[in-house]
């Protein structure tokens, strides 16, 4: 749903507890989706509120949307170089993101870009190879490791038109 901004402060004139506290505020991090720590995200204020509650009159109409949009990219995704999610067709799912396995995803993800369209991998590290759960990190998860190696989020969001998606379909379908 998406909201404005962060909120709140901490002063400290010692720059080791104020990388601490940044880290923590951002789920122990301090770099993107790397956790050397166990941290948190708590960020809504007032202000934060106010926008959330004017978007929530269209949530419902914006989960549609989504989910027309990912079912479009199931049935019009042909290309099996691209392995798709599973969907049981219900409301279970509003698809924030949209998520492919591709054996070479930065061949795949520069193709795309060539096209103008925009892709993002989430997650790339998987938990148990995060710092702040190393105590996991001994284990043997070939299907996680994988998982995370050819995962790509397409774009899906709400505003996203058809005709746009007709194009990111068909660049989809020709790489």
């Amino acid at each position: 749903m998406g909201a404005f901004g962060d909120a709140g402060a901490v002063t400290t004139n010692d720059d080791q507890i104020a990388r601490c506290v940044k880290t923590l505020r951002n789920y122990g991090s301090s770099k993107k989706y790397i956790n050397p720590l166990l941290g948190i995200n708590s960020r809504l204020d007032e202000l934060q509120a106010i926008f959330l509650n004017l978007k929530l009159k269209h949530l419902d109409s914006d989960n549609t949307n989504r989910r027309h949009l990912a079912k479009r990219y199931l049935c019009e995704i042909t290309n099996p170089k691209v392995k798709l999610p599973f969907y049981d067709g219900t409301k279970n799912h509003v698809f924030h993101l949209f998520v492919v396995l591709v054996d070479n995803r930065e061949a795949f993800m520069s193709h795309l870009k060539s096209k103008g369209v925009e892709t993002m991998i989430h997650y790339p590290v998987a938990p148990h190879h995060q710092e702040a759960l190393k105590m996991y990190s001994h284990l043997h998860l070939p299907i996680t490791s994988r998982i995370h190696s050819e995962a790509v989020s397409l774009p899906i969001s709400p505003v996203l038109t058809d005709e746009e998606l007709n194009i990111i379909i068909d660049h989809i379908n020709s790489y």
